[in-house]
């Protein structure tokens, strides 16, 4: 197996704090620069699995990096370089304490409330009638609060997030008309690539002076769930899964082995050759999202070359 970050500990130039989320550690520099280290770890269910995917973090940051390209003429956002296949570097802002989820279809988690018997979701209308997987009317847009480190992101409605002040309203409008944008672009790019973008997550912050921009990642296999638009009627015809790219397949796997990331569950064992398996599927997604073949970077010292990269893009 190939090597893998699941920490790290760097002290770059300049540099004041650092955050180490679920799978991916930010540092703050002098000057609002924000570098932030896409690790290796896998999240499902909010919890981080016991051992790492080679070259996970270099395909999220890969597609991220691409994606917000992609989408930077629509929306301001973070992202200034990417000075190593893990590493994005951007501005540093205020981070809005919701995820902006919407919704193309009913799946993953909307799929599982509505089995549930639920009709509404953060305060939106789910039509009666509904199949796994189907498309809804229009796309819907269904918040999260942010977790705090070890805690689950829970659902939110619009109306609780103004009655509550997590967000203005002026700005929580910005976030809906952004999302629908980033939504919109997005479900293009994947149409041209022969793939239905099913639901995503965008995540925003504020600037010094005042801007609201795109951060963290967008389109990723890790922040939102694909299908592959050829079969995707007749697969719902004859009511069969949906042949889909996102790490649902982990979720799916873990949920047969008996974890949900509910209190007193253990995570399953995962063996070297499941972990592999779960690697060849990220370059899978990778190369079908981009249309581009995945070239894999060196990982015989990952940490140092990170370092080198990072600090020679600063010292530049």
């Amino acid at each position: 197996m190939s090597n893998t970050i699941t920490s790290t500990n760097f002290n770059f130039p300049g540099q004041k704090a650092v955050y180490h989320g679920k799978v991916r550690e930010v540092y703050t520099l002098e000057n609002d620069v924000l570098v932030m280290v896409a690790t290796d770890r896998l999240s499902a269910f909010d919890v981080v699995m016991p051992k790492g995917i080679p070259y996970k973090g270099q395909i999220l940051n890969q597609i991220a990096t691409k994606m917000m390209r992609d989408t930077e003429d629509l929306v301001p956002n973070w992202l200034t370089a990417t000075p190593d296949p893990n590493v994005a570097v951007g501005e540093a802002c205020d981070p809005f304490k919701v995820e902006m989820v919407i919704r193309g279809y009913l799946s993953g988690h909307a799929a599982r409330e509505y089995k549930a018997g639920k009709r509404i979701l953060c305060g939106v209308a789910m039509p009666e009638g509904m199949i796994e997987n189907d498309k809804f009317p229009e796309p819907i847009i269904t918040p999260a609060t942010k977790a705090e480190a070890g805690d689950h992101d829970e659902d939110i409605s619009r109306e609780d997030i103004l009655k509550r002040g997590i967000v203005s309203e002026a700005d929580y409008l910005q976030l809906e008309d952004y999302t629908r944008k980033l939504f919109q672009r997005g479900t293009e790019i994947a149409a041209s690539r022969g793939l239905i973008l099913v639901d995503t997550k965008y995540e925003f912050g504020k600037t010094k002076d005042g801007k609201v921009i795109l951060i963290d990642e967008i389109h990723t296999p890790d922040s939102s769930r694909y299908f592959y638009a050829e079969g995707y009627s007749e697969r719902q015809a004859k009511g069969e899964a949906q042949k889909q790219l996102s790490k649902e397949f982990v979720r799916q796997w873990l949920i047969q082995n008996g974890f949900q990331g509910l209190e007193g569950q253990q995570v399953p064992f995962m063996s070297d050759e499941y972990i592999e398996t779960v690697s060849e599927r990220y370059i899978e997604l990778y190369e079908n999202i981009t249309g581009e073949k995945f070239v894999k970077a060196e990982t015989s010292n990952i940490l140092d070359r990170i370092e080198a990269n990072v600090t020679e893009y600063l010292k530049a």
